[in-house]
């Protein structure tokens, strides 16, 4: 297999908002963009998969269909970027653990990791870069046929999210299993974080290699921990992948690409969030603006955080819900989204509603500073 193209052969940037927002450097309007931009939601994409008769995980695997399903809501709407059609399940689906998603059923793991003993299951010393080319041929790609339009996001799943998924078989559980695990098999759970942790790195490095713009990493579960388990069995990873993200890009002389953290509900983690390597801190939908833009400082830009239910209201109350986003949070150091993903069943006209006027609102403010 050919090794990855790097960024300076890919088509000049068009729109670099989002990249210059990240970076702390002025922005004439908000960037936005949306988690779950692309999917379920938009009628195309559910035609596509209609059309193709192929499940989840096939289209994720095809960099022809990633690409195409990508670009999908940039053909609808006015966004500042695109982020890779994937899913975070591929880690453990690289690492042994045989993983799809059927309609109706959700989730269905060929094996969960009930003990200690269960490790020796995994693919430890599997190459994710190779195993995982099919991402890395999408970014390339989807990179190659945006043409510049707007930067290219790649991402991954944070290792405590993951660990909670390959114990639980989901983000939701009648029983804390992955957090019992952390109390009853603290060096297990310290062994595949860690493992974890170092193929992550790998991943998100050929990424960029690949053609990624942007960086985030998904700790969609890191709310289910109290500040202590947090700062124990969360925080040193995340910290870990921002630190050897960036010194093995400069390491093959690669330039340096923004990265986002999201740890979701974790409002206690903040400061520490914003001290941790990242460029961007995202937050959901359950923080005051002026209470996460203290705890997290002037010097990192903050992301976020429309409640995603508001997508369900009328355009009238959707528009001001973004006015008032927009001016609590300001024009500068701010990059728009929703608090979490796009709901399946939303309108998504509103979609559109919602990426204007940040757009509007934020201009004005602009023209009158």
């Amino acid at each position: 297999m050919a090794a990855p193209l790097i960024t300076q052969f890919f088509p000049p940037m068009k729109n670099d908002l989002i990249l210059r927002a990240a970076k702390g450097e002025k922005t004439e309007r908000v960037p936005v963009w949306l988690m779950r931009q692309a999917g379920r939601y938009l009628p195309e994409y559910n035609q596509f998969k209609k059309d193709n008769s192929v499940s989840f995980f096939e289209m994720v695997r095809t960099p022809s269909m990633a690409c195409e399903i990508t670009l999908q809501p940039l053909k609808r709407f006015d966004l500042d970027a695109a982020i890779i059609f994937s899913d975070i399940l591929v880690i453990p689906q690289a690492l042994g653990v045989g993983i799809e998603i059927e309609d109706g059923k959700g989730m269905i793991f060929d094996f969960l990791l009930n003990t200690p003993e269960d490790l020796n299951k995994l693919n430890t010393v599997v190459d994710v870069t190779q195993e995982l080319h099919y991402v890395m041929d999408a970014i390339t790609l989807t990179r190659q046929t945006l043409e510049g339009k707007v930067p290219l996001i790649g991402f991954a799943g944070a290792p405590w999210t993951i660990m909670k998924f390959m114990i639980e078989g989901g983000s939701s559980s009648p029983l804390p299993k992955a957090r019992r695990w952390l109390v009853q098999y603290p060096d297990a759970s310290r062994q595949l974080l860690q493992l974890l942790t170092s193929k992550t790195v790998d991943y998100l490095v050929a990424q960029v290699k690949a053609g990624a713009q942007l960086l985030q990493v998904f700790d969609s579960c890191a709310g289910e921990l109290g500040p202590y388990q947090f700062n124990k069995f969360a925080l040193p990873y995340l910290r870990e992948i921002a630190y050897c993200v960036r010194e093995k890009l400069n390491d093959q002389h690669i330039e340096l690409v923004p990265m986002t953290v999201f740890a979701k509900d974790a409002h206690f983690a903040l400061e520490d969030l914003s001290k941790c390597g990242y460029d961007v801190v995202s937050i959901d939908w359950t923080i005051k603006p002026a209470h996460a833009r203290r705890m997290i400082g002037s010097r990192i830009t903050v992301q976020g955080n429309l409640d995603p239910s508001m997508m369900y209201a009328s355009p009238d109350d959707l528009k001001h819900e973004v006015k008032t986003m927009v001016e609590k949070f300001g024009t500068q150091r701010y990059i728009a989204n929703l608090g979490h993903g796009v709901h399946k069943d939303i309108n998504f006209e509103n979609v559109k509603t919602f990426v204007d006027a940040v757009h509007m609102y934020s201009e004005e403010i602009n023209a009158t500073l």
